[in-house]
């Protein structure tokens, strides 16, 4: 493939995604390069899939403004692209007494931020809200406007909306090298050379090594990895809340969350390594989140675990998201988003068009009316194929043929495994395959040439 595009998106996760979206939209003719088989084959794919305020991200921080304006535009535009939204609320529950008295600070930096409705509450109301909790949670700081989505139904959605507007999405295209000519941006990668005249690094775990095509990198990347454990479908209805705990300077800690898929889940941890691509679950740590989790909620004792997975979030060392355009080289950088990227995505792709316009040329001031394209649910209490009839194929998650078949189909049909599972739930419940994987196997015989 040899083509020019005015934007070449480096990364096909959910930043990426959005990234892509905005600016095929707008007009420009757009193409994102992926070095996996599929979409959110990196950091996006173990996202805790919470939609979050900024409540307690850094004061005037650009986390916190990105963070702001995403949070605004999902729940303009979620209808309309049939994504999921749970309105939980969270609770910050302090279980000792140090961890009560931060409890006023908590609720101040959240006003500083805007967020005017977080407000601390008692162990009375906190009994209330939460009647499953230890005895030993002694009050908390309430937001009422965190709430739980679907990590993968989003970024399918932004990259369909991308697709119906135009822009083009190469998978299995790893950039290799690049040239800048002093115009325009030639990108080497295993699907062929890429011309566009400005390049967006969206690369995750992998930021800093693209960067170094334009710049030494401003930022070193450290992948943080997080293990987190699911509890079964009957935990679901032991929490209301996302349970947060105080967090320290370097980590949010352990939550404890439902799932827009009917499950509860405990973690991440956070781990610092220099592995990019693998993150491994190991049972010390896993059993020790379980063990935490049944210290906050003691009826989980009595329920099984349904799975377990890990995750690498895009740490670096600076403390703010590095979002900025190198003007002399038609390149934007964004890297160092963490675990906030689901929801600051939306934000990150304006704040990048912002940028795009202020250094390199103007958008179209009126671009044509977008064209909306609702992706299949897939979280629980909404209305989900099975419920129609058809055969099911994975009875733990009532995944059906047809919604395995419609994955493999369509203008981004799955790259792989991964890819399929996380385009219907299938093989992902309580026997994690057990009984369903042979069926799957042969309905995708021969698509995915072993890919996991």
């Amino acid at each position: 493939m040899e083509q020019r595009f005015d934007i070449a998106v480096i990364g096909g996760g959910v930043v990426g995604l959005a990234l892509l979206r905005r600016f095929a939209i707008a007009g420009l003719k757009c193409v994102l390069l992926e070095r996996g088989s599929d979409i959110l084959s990196g950091a996006s794919k173990g996202n805790s899939a919470l939609l979050h305020t900024g409540f307690d991200a850094p004061p005037k921080s650009l986390e916190l403004r990105c963070m702001k304006a995403g949070y605004a535009e999902y729940l303009r535009i979620r209808q309309k692209l049939n994504l999921p939204l749970i309105e939980s609320t969270a609770i910050v529950v302090a279980w000792n007494e140090a961890e009560l008295t931060a409890l006023p600070g908590i609720v101040e930096k959240a006003h500083k931020n805007g967020i005017a409705d977080v407000r601390a509450i008692s162990q009375t109301e906190l009994r209330l809200k939460e009647p499953e909790l230890a005895k030993n949670a002694l009050g908390g700081v309430f937001v009422p406007g965190e709430h739980i989505i679907d990590a993968w139904s989003a970024p399918l959605a932004y990259a369909h909306q991308a697709l119906a507007h135009g822009a083009v999405i190469l998978r299995n295209a790893e950039v290799t090298d690049g040239e800048f000519t002093g115009e325009e941006w030639t990108l080497a990668s295993k699907q062929g050379k890429i011309t566009a005249s400005v390049v967006i690094n969206a690369a995750g775990n992998f930021g800093d090594l693209v960067e170094a095509m334009a710049r030494p990198s401003p930022f070193a990347i450290k992948p943080r990895k997080g293990q987190v454990v699911v509890f079964d479908k009957p935990a679901y209805k032991l929490l209301r809340a996302i349970v947060l705990p105080v967090p320290t300077a370097r980590t949010k800690g352990v939550v404890l969350f439902r799932t827009a898929f009917g499950n509860l889940a405990v973690g991440p941890t956070a781990e610092d390594q220099d592995e990019r691509e693998i993150a491994t679950c190991d049972h010390d740590t896993l059993e020790k989140l379980k063990s935490r989790a049944v210290e906050m909620i003691p009826a989980l004792a009595a329920i099984d675990v349904n799975a377990i997975y890990a995750g690498l979030r895009p740490a670096s060392d600076q403390k703010d998201y590095v979002i900025e355009a190198v003007k002399d080289r038609n390149w934007i950088t964004v890297g160092g988003i963490r675990s906030t990227g689901l929801t600051a995505a939306l934000g990150i792709a304006d704040y990048a068009s912002q940028l795009y316009e202020k250094n390199f040329a103007k958008l179209p001031k009126k671009p044509p009316e977008p064209i909306w394209t609702p992706v299949p649910n897939l979280s629980e209490g909404r209305i989900r194929p099975f419920m129609m009839g058809g055969e099911i194929v994975c009875h733990c998650e009532h995944v059906t043929r047809g919604e395995i078949a419609a994955a493999l189909e369509g203008p981004l049909p799955a790259g792989d495994m991964g890819g399929l599972k996380r385009r219907t739930r299938a093989m992902m419940g309580r026997c994690q395959g057990f009984y369903c994987s042979a069926h799957i196997a042969d309905i995708t015989k021969g698509r995915f040439d072993g890919k996991p």
